[in-house]
């Protein structure tokens, strides 16, 4: 009794005292207890016990100690159970009986542990030959006692969920062992059954008792549906057990209706034979439960009737074609739930695996050839017509729940996991209304009235839809009138940009998506090239809408580049290109960038495109200008806040020149006098070589931009840089050893041997950067797979030079660095050590070298 009373008052400490330290205290004394010998004694007591505690003890809750011994029996027994011997495992099991039976009545969360502890024990006695047959003898004489039937209940729950459990299965109880407790189980399958059918014809009290008693019946008839018990008996038999009308009784309670479709959710998906018999009961569920619950709002009943006709339309589709009046009633009951206006959209998201399953075996029909399918879809036309709308309603977004003031607002996460999931089934929809009348559908009437307000929350979840079906709109071929959306297209353009806030910039957003999609057939009329520049300049320099519109113009730059030459156009795209908001990352300016590039790298006119590329630069050679600027050396970094913004400014405007040379080819008859990237080149590389010699390289962020643009630049031009090569390398093998964090040094190299490692005439050049990098302090610490994994980039990066030197160098230029090679072999050969994925497989890639046979034999 003194150990009892111990255990209750640390049980008292953990859970109500405010000192953090005693709780730890108490916590500490109770898993110690938990491993003691003790423990078994101590909690079977506390279990079986008539009464705890005497008033003087009233601060103590009989509860919370009764729960922590049940748990405590049930872990010991899930850790120690094997080792009991065969009279304590059965003392144990009469024990836990007594107790189940003692709390028969309640709390619900102590029966259950004192039932998941008898589980436990079962699963562990395989000394009794058939241990469920003894837990069913047992029970039965459970049931003889008052409330007994309660506690038969809770055991018959748990227990499937603890034998079939193979996810945390005990890893003591062999798969032989289990397999066999799992048909012992299963043949018990007419009597659980037979005593849930008494237990729900019997009426246990009024009001929330007999509710109560209900969800337990319902509960256990999940647990073995989940154990697969209508497996024992025949299929026909199914569909008029008698506990399938208790089912259907308890849908009509609302305090066990969600059980009541879990049950029902559970029987269609895993019997074939069911879904035809609850497609027959389609009208009661429509009639009886769903069209009163859509009066009154109950979204519960609603949601769990959605998800239950969902699962029977899902599970026979073939059912559903044959478009009886219970599939249509089903399709029409699918319908209200879809188009039901719940405040987020879990109700109409739960339906749509059904319509897209069911819109993907209508277009996969082969029964009858063509014909049949023809007859099915004509069928069914009004039904996925009627459903279009119900999504376009249901993908709108609440205007109201935007605040311009409230910096960038999105889309509420619900609605995009929505229109997610919603995007194979639009286009199932398109494929089977055609493509034509999807359309008529969204712009039937059109919106550019002036006497009536546009709606803009319908205009955006039109557009969506417009957007996510443009490759089945474009494969089908038939074009549309887009009048609608070059109004629409006018109409924004000439807003102010004061008024593309909040919901508005979504709008542009969504209009802008659809520029993107059907670009080539929008610039086939010319007209439409000023408009929808002037459009997208201006979505680019809004936040929420910059992505959508820097992708659109890349679009419409690739599909009309002769149209664009027009002077007026190409006007505007400088325009564009010289008034990008700084703010605008950097990916998205790459696209507004490479989109201008392209069209000005097609200009015919070699004067014309020289002069519009220097305007396009003209900011980033500014920036740079004001970096390496002699003057301004010294007043620079006494301001660090001017000099982080001028050295963001000098880096983007690298990024800038890098895309801009990276997209323009040199002439086919190679370099001459009035060649635009000659012009470029001229005044860009003393300039950067102005920069690589400075200080300011040490900034991580300006060498990879500085970097970058001279890769780009070799690339698109390297004939161009033949003759400063030395000064290239050089400058990149010294920037490295002077900031040997900055790999991007070494790929860059790389860059420049595989472009020139050719040229016999600079094999002594190249062997020099080879060295340089080799022998720098970073490279040679690379000594073990753990700093490897410490500089995986660094590895990368210089495997890469390596491989390519290798591969680039003339048999000459390899003998002469015979020496080099083997050192870098035995530096990669450690690197091919490496946890890290992309370092280990570069390391790998130089060690299986084509040319390693060769190589080992100049080594």
């Amino acid at each position: 009794m003194e150990l009892q009373m111990k255990v209750a008052e640390a049980v008292h400490v953990l859970n109500h005292d405010s000192q953090s330290g005693n709780r730890v205290a108490a916590n500490q004394w109770l898993v110690q207890f938990q491993q003691s010998d003790a423990a078994w004694e101590v909690a079977t007591s506390i279990l079986t016990a008539s009464s705890l505690f005497s008033s003087s003890h009233s601060f103590v809750s009989d509860f919370e100690v009764e729960f922590f011994a049940a748990q405590i029996l049930k872990r010991k027994i899930q850790k120690e159970g094997y080792y009991l011997q065969l009279g304590a495992k059965d003392a144990l099991l009469n024990a836990l009986l007594v107790a189940a039976k003692r709390f028969s009545s309640g709390p619900p969360q102590l029966l259950t542990q004192i039932c998941l502890a008898l589980s436990a024990l079962i699963l562990r006695s395989v000394e009794n030959g058939k241990p469920i047959e003894q837990l069913f003898y047992s029970l039965q004489n459970l049931q003889s006692h008052d409330d007994g039937n309660v506690a038969v209940l809770e055991m018959l729950t748990v227990l499937p969920e603890e034998v079939f459990d193979s996810q945390n299965a005990d890893n003591k109880i062999s798969s032989a062992c289990r397999s066999q407790y799992c048909q012992e189980l299963l043949s018990r399958t007419p009597t659980v059954l037979e005593f849930l059918l008494q237990q729900s014809e019997k009426s246990f009290g009024a009001g929330a008792q007999l509710h109560e008693s209900n969800r337990k019946i319902l509960r256990c008839l999940l647990s073995w549906i989940r154990a697969g018990c209508f497996s024992e008996i025949p299929p026909g038999s199914l569909p008029a057990h008698p506990l399938l009308n208790f089912v259907f009784s308890s849908l009509q309670v609302l305090s066990s209706f969600d059980l009541a479709i879990e049950v029902l959710i559970e029987l269609v998906s895993r019997h074939e034979g069911l879904p035809q018999a609850l497609l027959c009961r389609v009208h009661f569920l429509k009639e009886v439960l769903l069209l009163p619950a859509l009066s009154k709002g109950d979204e519960k009943v609603i949601g769990g009737l959605a998800c239950l006709l969902s699962e029977i339309g899902q599970a026979a589709p073939s059912l559903i074609v044959e478009a009886s009046a219970e599939a249509i009633a089903l399709a029409d009951a699918l319908l209200s739930c879809v188009a039901f206006p719940s405040e987020d959209w879990e109700i109409a998201d739960s339906t749509l695996q059904f319509w897209s399953s069911f819109a993907s075996y209508i277009l996969g029909l082969e029964e009858d050839g063509a014909k049949h399918r023809k007859h099915v879809e004509d069928m069914f036309f009004s039904v996925f017509s009627a459903l279009l709308d119900a999504l376009l309603l249901r993908a709108q977004v609440d205007e109201s729940t935007f605040d311009d003031d409230r910096g960038n607002p999105d889309l509420p996460d619900g609605l995009v996991h929505f229109r997610m999931n919603l995007v194979e089934l639009l286009v199932d929809i398109c494929q089977l209304l055609r493509s034509a009348t999807f359309i008529q559908k969204l712009f039937i009437g059109g919106w550019a009235s002036t006497n009536v307000p546009i709606p803009w929350t319908e205009v955006e979840s039109k557009l969506f839809a417009l957007n996510v079906v443009a490759e089945v709109v474009l494969q089908e071929g038939q074009t549309f009138d887009f009048s609608v959306i070059m109004q629409l297209i006018t109409i924004l353009s000439a807003r102010p940009s004061d008024e593309l806030k909040g919901f508005m910039c979504i709008v542009y957003r969504s209009l802008a998506d659809v520029v993107g999609s059907y670009s080539k057939w929008m610039t086939a009329f010319q007209t439409n090239a000023r408009p929808l520049l002037l459009f997208l300049a201006s979505g680019i320099s809004e936040p929420l809408s910059s992505n959508a519109c820097a992708s659109a113009l890349r679009k419409v730059c690739e599909d009309a580049s002769a149209v664009i030459f027009e002077p007026a156009n190409l006007e505007i795209l400088m325009w564009i290109g010289e008034s990008l908001m700084r703010h605008l990352p950097l990916e998205y300016e790459e696209e507004v960038v490479s989109a201008i590039s392209l069209i000005l790298g097609s200009v015919p006119n070699k004067e014309l495109k020289s002069n519009l590329l220097a305007r396009l630069l003209s900011s980033s050679y500014e920036a740079i200008g004001k970096l390496v600027d002699e003057d301004n050396k010294h007043s620079l970094r006494q301001n660090p806040a001017t000099y982080t913004q001028i050295l963001n400014s000098a880096a983007r405007g690298l990024y800038r020149i890098g895309t801009v040379l990276g997209h323009l080819a040199p002439l086919p008859n190679g370099p001459s006098a009035d060649d635009p990237i000659l012009a470029l080149l001229t005044v860009f590389w003393p300039m950067l070589e102005k920069l690589f010699m400075s200080g300011h390289m040490e900034n991580g962020n300006l060498s990879t931009a500085a970097c970058r643009a001279l890769s780009q630049a070799i690339q698109s031009s390297g004939q161009h840089f033949v003759t400063v090569l030395p000064k290239v390398l050089d400058c990149l093998s010294t920037n490295f050893l002077l900031f040997q964090s900055h790999e991007c040094y070494v790929r860059t190299a790389s860059v420049v041997i595989e472009e020139f490692g050719h040229i016999e005439d600079y094999g002594p050049l190249f062997v020099t950067t080879f060295e340089r990098f080799t022998y720098a302090a970073s490279v040679m610490a690379l000594n073990s797979s753990y700093i490897c994994d410490q500089e995986p980039d660094l590895v990368e990066a210089y495997t890469n030079f390596a491989s390519t030197f290798v591969r680039g160098s003339s048999k000459e230029v390899l003998a002469a660095s015979g020496s080099l090679l083997e050192v870098s072999f035995q530096k990669v050969a450690i690197c091919c050590t490496a946890m890290h994925r992309g370092a280990a497989l570069a390391a790998m890639s130089y060690l299986s070298c084509k040319h390693n046979k060769r190589l080992l034999k100049t080594i």
